[in-house]
């Protein structure tokens, strides 16, 4: 295996499982690597808003002069997007080294370790980040927090965004539930960000239960704002540190805020360790990418490109597009997993939309585009004749074409459902997508 496409089809056969919570088995193989960092660690949870999170600590703590590394997942086009090392994506050559660390490691002892494909990734990202002399490194929880493989890893920080439900047949079918397992990350005297502004109950007892320093948002510190700008304070208990007159972050939707209010309340909570001027701050949230979030990509017509995948995400996604002002028409490109509420997914966006192509995606758990026709049909916005056509497209990148020759140059296309969706979209190559729509 001398290159990592060949590592990660290896990392494809190892496991019977896609997914398989749990810790043991990755653990063992993380203490015979000696995988440890010397630095702090940021580690970010949450339903939504955790990509943003990182992207805006990342963007502020560069601009503050630290040497970062970042880890998050799943990627939207190629899978070194995942690492980013002082600011630069990995080169695939370059993360070769790692998983050949992690693959000796696993075959330590006799019987091989058995892992899957996120799991034995992770550990050759970490290992890659342990060994390139940074100063702070930011990692985003694939999926839940207590039992992910990212857990791994004892926090300096712990940032939970907002909790909504996703992920039910694993995490729990209710908000307390799932708390409970995002709230994983705390560690005993560590400070805990929680941005989400009703969080479960779970969460504060979970951080009463293990000693964790718990900052919560309306309580600890706050934010505020208009349409010209917005502020952010820490509490008098906090040690009273404000921003006033700030910029809105680059990151474009109002749901921004909260994040970057997380973001900020973070900052304060390791001021001690990692301390940060207003003007990092300022400029680090104006300079702050991130592709796929309520990405609108210039041209005619306009086009959106947002990950949005459950209920909560897509109803931020709605209040943004409806934010937008009027379209003429707006067409819709969404593919989505079969296992996601989709009734709830379409209870908010559907009014907007006036035509829909559905696309398949490469996966075995993505819903079937003809699938998803028949469903959005009778759905009240379907019988309800809101939207006026629909398409069962073989991939995002047919529904694209369809979409772009179809539409007039004052209409809209949304692509949204899925980090897939869009990263199909991405992957077709669009002409008006320069390197900095690609950059992450």
């Amino acid at each position: 295996m001398n290159t990592l496409s060949d590592w990660l089809a290896h990392c494809e056969r190892l496991h019977p499982k896609t997914i398989d919570m749990g810790l043991d088995r990755v653990r063992a193989v993380a203490v015979r690597m000696g995988l440890e960092f010397a630095c702090p660690v940021i580690t970010v949870a949450g339903t939504n808003g955790k990509g943003s999170t990182c992207a805006m600590l990342e963007a502020i703590l560069l601009e503050a002069g630290y040497r970062t590394g970042l880890y998050t997942s799943p990627h939207l086009v190629h899978f070194e997007e995942r690492c980013r090392v002082r600011g630069d994506i990995v080169q695939a050559d370059a993360l070769v080294a790692s998983f050949a660390v992690v693959e000796l490691a696993r075959q330590q002892g006799g019987e091989p370790i058995s892992l899957t494909y996120f799991e034995f990734t992770t550990l050759a990202i970490l290992h890659l980040l342990a060994a390139s002399t940074l100063d702070v490194v930011i990692l985003e929880v694939g999926l839940g927090g207590r039992l992910d493989a990212v857990n791994l890893i004892d926090t300096d920080c712990a940032v939970i965004t907002s909790i909504d439900l996703d992920h039910t047949e694993l995490l729990g079918n209710d908000r307390e539930k799932i708390g409970f397992e995002k709230a994983g990350i705390m560690r005993a005297g560590k400070p805990v960000v929680v941005s989400d502004p009703v969080p479960p109950q779970s969460v504060s007892d979970h951080a009463a239960a293990v000693g964790a320093d718990l900052w919560r948002l309306g309580r600890d510190f706050n934010f505020s704002g208009d349409k010209q700008q917005w502020r952010f304070a820490t509490s008098a208990e906090r040690g009273a540190r404000r921003y006033a007159g700030m910029a809105y972050p680059a990151l474009r939707g109002a749901n921004q805020l909260v994040n970057a209010a997380g973001v900020l309340a973070a900052l304060a909570a390791l001021r001690g360790r990692l301390p940060v001027t207003a003007q990092a701050v300022r400029v680090g949230l104006s300079q702050v990418e991130l592709p796929g979030r309520f990405q609108i990509v210039p041209g005619q017509p306009t086009l959106v490109l947002d990950v949005a995948h459950n209920p909560h995400s897509v109803a931020a996604l709605a209040a943004n597009l409806d934010a937008m002002g009027f379209y003429p028409c707006t067409h819709a490109i969404f593919g989505v997993m079969a296992d996601k509420d989709l009734a709830a997914m379409l209870d908010r966006i559907a009014p907007l939309i006036d035509r829909w192509y559905c696309t398949d995606l490469p996966l075995a758990r993505a819903a079937k585009a003809a699938d998803l026709v028949s469903q959005l049909r009778a759905s009240p916005a379907g019988r309800g004749g809101l939207a006026t056509a629909f398409f069962a497209c073989e991939s995002p990148a047919q529904a694209l074409q369809q979409a772009v020759k179809a539409a007039d140059p004052a209409d809209r296309i949304v692509v949204f459902g899925s980090f897939h969706t869009v990263g199909g979209v991405l992957q077709a190559g669009l002409p008006r997508l320069g390197a900095a729509h690609l950059k992450a």
